[in-house]
């Protein structure tokens, strides 16, 4: 009756080993891929901000150049108008 008891403690222990390791390596997994969501996020929030700002700078400067293009057709016209 005593080596039965032992041997069904060894065999919950081994199971108790041999649940636990996978579960832990899978912890582990979880924390990492967590930690690298959010690097990931982190990144892609600084990227839309870069990106937003480039978009502000390219549309400033095509207005600009708008405006340039506007006062040179201005000019243009008014140098055909005197030539006729």
């Amino acid at each position: 009756m005593e080596w039965e008891i032992v041997t069904v403690i060894i065999a919950l222990v081994g199971l108790l080993a041999t649940v636990t390791k996978p579960i832990m390596n899978l912890t582990n997994t979880i924390t990492k891929l967590n930690d690298t969501c959010q690097s990931l996020e982190e990144r892609m929030e600084k990227f839309e901000r870069h990106n937003r700002d480039s978009h502000v700078k390219i549309w400033a400067h095509n207005d600009k150049q708008d405006e340039q293009l506007a006062e040179h057709e201005n000019r243009i016209s008014l140098l055909e108008e005197r030539k006729v």
